[in-house]
């Protein structure tokens, strides 16, 4: 009845820990829910305001998108990037997540996957019927591959297309790739596409950071949406740029659109204009001061000759190596983490690591975001206290976890 080609798929590790803690909390169990990545704000009022008074809006809309929202993309995103994007490359779908996996299915090529990779980049490549190269990578070079690793993963048949999914800031790592010039000249110099996937770009702790595409724009498809930086990932609205050279790829992504989803939800289009077209950047200074804090004390609290986790570089997560070997696989050490302590991680594994690497992804985002931000001042410097009063099962989750990590 099931085809071949689905049969070993399952559930989207990141969906199911949160159905787990709901479960699990439903049951009088406390979980500290360090497993599922969902920003902790609320969508800005402008915005609401804005769905709220479109929402008499029920036309299908164009299946490229609401020209006024590729219009203010376009310019949002040139501004950004220091290059010239018009609303013709702008691609509206519900979600990055679909329109990655459009364009894993019109793809003819293989697949090159750092590890660590979002958990969803495998499977749709599955589903498109692509062939995989995992790349493993390196804390030491912040857990993104080499130009000389990808090259010789071309070299091996250079007649092949291949498409590199790049993500920075990076989940689960939480860490930004700092050789992007280098990716870009193999990218130059082979058939190589590049999707960077920038959904939490907005929230990168420092101010420069830097997209592949500023080193070869014409190679790169921009994967980017609204869920991380402006609270709404329910909403379901993400975007691809893709550039002029690539206009086969966008044609053909419309086409499937057409196919599949149809159109975006319109009073979201709408609303979503605002999003791009008002300034929020009180309110993204605001989101990026409190994840840094948070993710900076969880990081000071959990280093030790027991844990490796290198310093947040942006979005809510870190990436923990327990230096222990009581465990086979890393799935096990998450099991027992969650039975022992309530603390709830997702195992390495689910990002393309070997099981015997005690890896695993911690997402700091549970605690009140809105309260949160209500209590603080612009880039006002955060300090334990603050972290204690509006961030407590950080505190309790992050000792239960360093004492865990101590016992065993």
């Amino acid at each position: 009845m099931l085809k071949n080609l689905v049969k070993d798929l399952k559930p989207s590790s990141t969906l199911l820990i949160n159905e787990t803690s709901r479960r699990l909390e439903k049951q009088g169990k406390k979980i500290f829910k360090f497993g599922f990545g969902q920003s902790p704000f609320k969508v800005p009022e402008d915005v609401v305001k804005e769905l709220k008074d479109n929402a008499h809006q029920n036309k299908y809309l164009p299946m490229q998108g609401l020209s006024e929202l590729r219009n203010v993309v376009a310019k949002y995103t040139s501004k950004k990037k220091n290059y010239d994007y018009k609303s013709e490359n702008v691609i509206i779908g519900p979600g990055s997540k679909e329109l990655m996996f459009l364009l894993h299915v019109i793809f003819d090529g293989e697949i090159i996957l750092p590890a660590p990779s979002w958990v969803s980049y495998a499977p749709q490549a599955v589903l498109g019927r692509n062939k995989i190269q995992i790349l493993q990578t390196k804390r030491e070079n912040n857990w993104f591959p080499t130009a000389l690793e990808i090259e010789e993963t071309i070299l091996k048949d250079k007649s092949k297309n291949y498409l590199l999914f790049l993500n920075s800031p990076n989940n689960p790592s939480g860490q930004i790739c700092d050789n992007l010039e280098e990716i870009a000249s193999i990218a130059q110099k082979y058939n190589l596409i590049i999707l960077s996937d920038e959904i939490y770009s907005e929230l990168t702790f420092k101010d420069n950071f830097q997209s592949i595409s500023s080193f070869c724009p014409e190679k790169t498809i921009i994967s980017t949406g609204l869920s991380k930086w402006c609270g709404a990932g329910g909403w379901r609205l993400g975007y691809f740029l893709v550039p002029d050279s690539l206009i086969e790829i966008k044609n053909m992504i419309n086409v499937l659109a057409s196919e599949t989803f149809s159109a975006v939800s319109a009073p979201i289009q709408y609303a979503a204009i605002k999003a791009y077209e008002n300034d929020h950047s009180n309110y993204i200074n605001k989101s990026k001061n409190i994840l840094y804090a948070v993710g900076n004390y969880v990081y000071e609290n959990l280093k030790s000759n027991k844990i490796l986790i290198n310093k947040p570089q942006g979005g809510f997560y870190l990436m923990p190596e327990f230096l222990i070997k009581k465990f086979n696989s890393s799935p096990e050490m998450c099991d027992n983490i969650l039975n022992d302590t309530g603390v709830a991680l997702l195992p390495g594994s689910d990002f393309g690591f070997d099981q015997t690497k005690m890896l695993a992804r911690l997402s700091f985002t549970d605690f009140d975001g809105q309260e949160f931000m209500k209590k603080i001042e612009g880039n006002q410097k955060i300090n334990k206290g603050h972290i204690v009063n509006f961030a407590p099962k950080i505190i309790e989750g992050v000792d239960k976890l360093k004492k865990w990590s101590e016992s065993i």
